[in-house]
C-alpha cells in the first residue's frame, strides 16, 4: 500500500470519528490501568460491568490494595482469568503505593515493570491517559493492518514498528482507536462487512465479502 492510500484511509477514519475514545470506562490514569489489565482476553463490555461496581468502592491503588486479592475477586469474578488478574492488580497497587506515591508513572519502563502490564497495556495507558503517540497492537489492529495491507507484519511487534513508520504524526495519537473500532464493528475476524466499510475502495484485501442478494 502506498503513502497516498494510507493518508486517505486515515483522513476518512478521522472524518467519521474526529475524537475516538476507548470503550473502557475510566476517569483517571489508574482506573484506565486497572481496566486495561483486566481486559486481556476479555471484552470491554465485561470489564465495564465489573469496574462499574468496583470503582465506586475502590478506585485508587491504596483502596484496591486494601481489598486484598479475595476482596478484589468478588468484583471481577465475571471476567476471564480473574484469579491471575486479581493477584497482578493487587501486586501492582502495592508497587504504585510504595514506589510512585500512588500515582501511575508516565514512563514506559516503569509501567512495564508492573505485574500484568506488558507493552500493549503500557502503550494504551501512555496513549489514552497521557496523550503519547503510541500504538497498542491488539488482535483487531493486527488483523486490520494486515488484511487491508496498511501495515503488514507476522507478529504484533512487526506491525507496531511498521505503523509507527508509516502513520503521519497528525494521526498518531488516534490511529489505534480507529483501527480497534474498525476491527470490532466492520472488519470482523470471521466475516468482514466490506459492503458497509468506509475504506472498502482503498483496502487491498483481495477476498472482499458482500451481502448476498
Amino acid at each position: 500500500m502506498n503513502k497516498d492510500k494510507r493518508q486517505r484511509i486515515l483522513e476518512i477514519l478521522r472524518e467519521n470519528n474526529p475524537h475516538p475514545e476507548t470503550e473502557l470506562n475510566f476517569s483517571s490514569p489508574f482506573e484506565l490501568l486497572v481496566a486495561v489489565t483486566l481486559s486481556a482476553q476479555a471484552t470491554d463490555v465485561s470489564v465495564n460491568k465489573a469496574t462499574n461496581k468496583l470503582f465506586p468502592v475502590a478506585n485508587t491503588p491504596e483502596a484496591i490494595y486494601a481489598l486484598g486479592v479475595d476482596g478484589l475477586k468478588t468484583y471481577i469474578k465475571t471476567i476471564g482469568l480473574y484469579n491471575n488478574k486479581a493477584v497482578n492488580v493487587i501486586k501492582a497497587c502495592g508497587i504504585l503505593v510504595e514506589k510512585y506515591h500512588g500515582q501511575v508513572p508516565e514512563d514506559r519502563e516503569a509501567l512495564e515493570s508492573l505485574p500484568g502490564v506488558g507493552r500493549k497495556t503500557a502503550n494504551v495507558v501512555l496513549n489514552t491517559a497521557f496523550g503519547w503517540p503510541t500504538i497498542a497492537i491488539d488482535t483487531h489492529i493486527f488483523r486490520v493492518a494486515n488484511r487491508t495491507k496498511f501495515a503488514m507484519g507476522k507478529n504484533v511487534d512487526q506491525v507496531e514498528q511498521k505503523m509507527l513508520k508509516v502513520v503521519p504524526a497528525e494521526f498518531m495519537v488516534d490511529v489505534h482507536h480507529w483501527f480497534i473500532l474498525h476491527g470490532r464493528y466492520t472488519c470482523l475476524a470471521r466475516k468482514p462487512r466490506c459492503g458497509s466499510c468506509l475504506i472498502e475502495d482503498l483496502c487491498e484485501f483481495k477476498e472482499k465479502v458482500y451481502p448476498e442478494g
